[in-house]
This record gives structure tokens, sequence and C-alpha cells, in this order.
């Protein structure tokens, strides 16, 4: 992604990726690990769901999501980061109906009408607009109708209103697309693309969002 994207950071490489979760850990002051737990349970994942992760990272997350997956169900995970996937391969190596693929998001995917749902964690800011545009139709084309997509994301929120010590850590720790990012109207966008009965959850002073939609139903 860095070669395409030098300003973004999603493809996360060396010490960062190695030391991914403790970095997550850090960050939030420990919290990282109730926080995610808490947004899988919100996403009401039923046995026999067929999900797809959209930058799937080290696995953590697709962990918390086979608890509530049975035999009939499926998790198909995509990252672009090897380093990463090494890391999924071997926390994920004792379920048989999770897979991980190295695949680019931000090119059109082989996926059409076959998921219940679609599920993008903090990866979604880190590219241009246009980028986003495909990444949003990609998991649109993936989802059967009434399949839901799951976006856990910065929320909207100005900069210039947030605590100066918030917006130093954002400035320090963000690439210059999520400026960008929590400007946009989602509503807007993902209603364009026919996805319609938003719901939302916050995180952390309301900072974080977890945004669900649904597609083409009325």
């Amino acid at each position: 992604m860095s070669n395409h994207y030098p300003k973004s950071r999603v493809e996360i490489k060396g010490f960062t990726a190695k030391y991914y979760d403790t970095l997550m850990n850090v960050v939030t002051f420990g919290k990282y690990s109730s926080f995610i737990e808490k947004v899988i349970e919100l996403m009401r994942i039923r046995p026999t769901d067929r999900i797809l992760d959209l930058g799937a990272g080290t696995g953590r997350n697709a962990c918390l999501i086979m608890r509530y997956l049975s035999l009939e169900g499926e998790l198909v995970s995509l990252d672009i980061s090897k380093e990463m996937i090494v890391q999924f391969e071997k926390r994920c190596a004792n379920f048989s109906n999770v897979k991980i693929i190295n695949q680019r998001i931000d090119q059109p995917l082989p996926y059409k009408d076959e998921f219940d749902k679609v599920f993008i964690c903090f990866v979604l800011h880190g590219f241009p607009q246009t980028v986003r545009e495909v990444i949003i139709d990609n998991a649109f084309r993936a989802l059967k109708n009434g399949g839901e997509f799951f976006i856990l994301d910065y929320n909207e929120f100005s900069l210039r209103d947030t605590p100066f010590y918030l917006t130093l850590a954002f400035k320090l720790i963000e690439c210059p697309y999520a400026f960008d990012f929590i400007k946009k109207d989602w509503k807007e966008i993902l209603s364009k693309v026919g996805f319609n009965h938003f719901k939302k959850h916050y995180f952390f002073s309301k900072y974080v969002r977890l945004l669900k939609v649904v597609k083409n139903v009325e």
C-alpha cells in the first residue's frame, strides 16, 4: 500500500507489525481488548454467517468473530501485509472455517452477493476518498441483499473543537488522509451507493464509531 499511497499508514511493516497488538493496547491505555470485544458483540453474528473482513491484520478480531460462528459459518479475511498474515495464520490455525488471503482491498474483488456481513476496522480512513469509494463498492457488491456493512473507524468530528492534547496525538499518529476522513458526511456517501438503515455505536468519548449500514433493504 505504501508504494501506491505514500502518505498512508495502512500497510504495517517491521517493528509496528510485529508488536501491533501491544501498541494498540498501549495507545488505548489497556482498553483495546474490551473495546474490540464489545464491537464484535454489537455485530450480532449468527452461527451460520459468512463474513468478509477487509484489512484483517493480526487475526485478533478474527478470533473474536470465530467465537460466534459454527462450522457452517465462514470468515474470509483479506490483508496486504505479509507480516500481519503470518501472525494471523498462527493465531487462527485451529479454525477450519477461516482463511486469510493476501489481497489488496482497493481493487475490485471477485465477490458478489455472497456475504452476510462485511467488516472493516480502522482501515478506511487511511486512503484517499476515491479509493475509499472503491472499497465501499467492494463491500456493497460482496454483500447479499439485506447484508450488513460494519465500519469501525473515527467518527466525524472537528479538530478545532477537540482538546489540545487529543489534537496533538491525532496529528502525531495519523496520516494526512485521516484529516479528510473525519470531515466527510458518511451517511450521504454510503446512501448514494445503496446502503440504508444506519445504526451507530460510539466509543472513546465519541471519537470512534461503529457504523452499521444495510444493503438495499427499504
